[in-house]
């Protein structure tokens, strides 16, 4: 048995939209490490594109939008699983409407600012509740964060605080869990990744190269370098952590008066 003890473990991974997602860096890890890979994803195109990427994982759609499909999924879920449960889950979802363009903060629409948390913090909630009936007693749940909620970059709007939101939330669900189960729940929160959903963000490719700059080594974080600390979060290993964050980032975070940086400013 390897090191991270995850063969014959069976984990559910919700969020893959296509190669460079975070939840298809995760789902590669988890086969590679010897673990079964169920992947739900949104919708039938995804569906197919997961399909393509892991052809031997069984892949269930789920819009998590509307809570009558996370309970149908569960049940399909707890049917593929003939009575086996989930050594774990992994929550790699989020969504933010940029449709009117980017707004300052105090501008944010109420539609919008609920949406986001619904789809992006209150899922993992809904998902957790409806699932503990097929998650195992000791089984991890991980889901993905940023770096920092509590710094105001301009062009992130709001899902900062919604992100905040859903950190705040895995200590609520760890204590309440408690009660019936050694369920964990922890967040890996990774610096500015190349994914699909980022190039989404109004100005990212411009903090992602400042991120980079910021960050100890001069090379951003890799997406498969988070979904590597994630599969540690998931893996048995990990056993004594629960309700924390994860950060990875390089060191970014600790790197804010780099002489390289301040030079370009004063010089």
């Amino acid at each position: 048995m390897s090191f991270l003890k995850l063969e014959d473990k069976v984990f559910a991974v919700f969020g893959l939209a296509n190669r460079k997602s975070v939840a298809c860096a995760v789902g590669s890890a988890l086969l590679e490490a010897g673990a079964t890979v169920i992947h739900v994803v949104r919708s039938e195109e995804r569906r197919k594109a997961a399909q393509k990427l892991f052809p031997e994982s069984e892949v269930f759609i789920c819009d998590v939008e509307f809570e009558e499909n996370i309970i149908r999924v569960r049940d399909e879920i707890a049917t593929f699983l003939g009575g086996k449960k989930l050594s774990g889950l992994v929550h790699s979802i989020a969504y933010a409407n940029y449709s009117e363009g980017l707004k300052p903060f105090h501008e944010t629409l109420k539609k919008d600012f609920l949406q986001a948390v619904d789809i992006s913090c209150f899922s993992l909630i809904s998902l957790c509740n409806h699932f503990k009936a097929i998650l195992d007693h000791n089984a991890s749940v991980v889901t993905i964060s940023i770096s920092t909620t509590r710094m105001a970059a301009e062009n992130y709007g709001y899902m900062a605080p919604v992100k905040a939101a859903l950190e705040s939330s895995l200590a609520f669900l760890a204590k309440s869990f408690s009660a019936f189960s050694a369920v964990r729940f922890n967040a890996i929160c990774p610096g500015l990744l190349k994914t699909s959903a980022s190039a989404g963000i109004p100005g990212y490719v411009d903090s992602y190269l400042f991120a980079e700059t910021a960050t100890l080594r001069k090379s951003a974080v890799q997406t498969r370098e988070a979904a590597d600390a994630a599969v540690f979060l998931l893996s048995p290993r990990s056993s004594g952590i629960t309700a924390h964050c994860l950060v990875v980032d390089a060191g970014m975070g600790i790197n804010y008066f780099d002489a390289d940086i301040i030079s370009k400013v004063v010089g």
